[in-house]
């Protein structure tokens, strides 16, 4: 499955005007070729009920979902992938439990915020890196170290698969990422807490094709 340029992930911490299944369909209306579900709280049961929703939104768009940090949350769902960061389950261990369960679940990708990282999470079966954060951002309490586009450049120079830049990602900023070797990017709250966000997702859609 290739790996998407717009990256979209929900969210219901800095918002509590839509669901995780109502933004995903307003980001996949606005463009979003990939839909990221993120709720860094919760038991795995409140995760569920916000997840099930947002599957068959993607479903219906035929549009890649994975599930931020929950391996077994998305195999229960069987979307189409996991995004893992340096806390969760290691890499290779997540990678050998996809080759080993048929399903739908395939895509892995890893957060990465050096250069070793993005290596080590290649080696281990990555499927893309999720590096940053690229500019500053306040949707994490304590973010590791703005990299810069120096930072991220040096990353893209370093691994084979996409690497998706996060953090402070702004749709003027879209030519910058993609000009360092970025594949693509992943945003949040410059879409889920925007008056309209499906306006505010093709703003990103636009500066992606235009770059291209």
């Amino acid at each position: 499955m290739p790996i998407g340029r717009l990256h979209v992930l929900t969210d219901f911490h800095f918002q509590q005007r839509f669901s995780h299944a109502d933004l995903a369909r307003l980001a996949l209306a606005g463009g979003a070729d990939t839909i990221q579900f993120r709720q860094k709280i919760g038991s795995v049961r409140d995760l569920l009920a916000g997840l099930r929703p947002t599957v068959t939104a993607c479903r219906e768009a035929e549009v890649p979902l994975l599930v931020d940090d929950h391996l077994t949350l998305a195999l229960a769902v069987e979307a189409d992938g996991v995004h893992l960061g340096q806390s969760d389950l290691p890499i290779a261990e997540a990678r050998a439990v996809l080759d080993r369960c048929p399903g739908h679940t395939r895509l892995l990708g890893a957060t990465a915020t050096t250069v070793a990282q993005a290596r080590e999470a290649e080696a281990a079966g990555a499927d893309y890196i999720g590096f940053g954060p690229v500019f500053a951002t306040q949707s994490k309490a304590n973010p590791a170290p703005v990299k810069g586009l120096a930072g991220l450049e040096a990353v893209c120079d370093a691994v084979q698969i996409p690497v998706i830049a996060i953090a402070g990602i702004t749709p003027e900023r879209v030519r910058l990422v993609l000009g360092a070797g970025a594949h693509g990017v992943a945003v949040m709250t410059a879409i889920s807490t925007a008056e309209d966000p499906r306006t505010a997702t093709a703003a990103f859609r636009d500066a992606i094709a235009q770059w291209r």
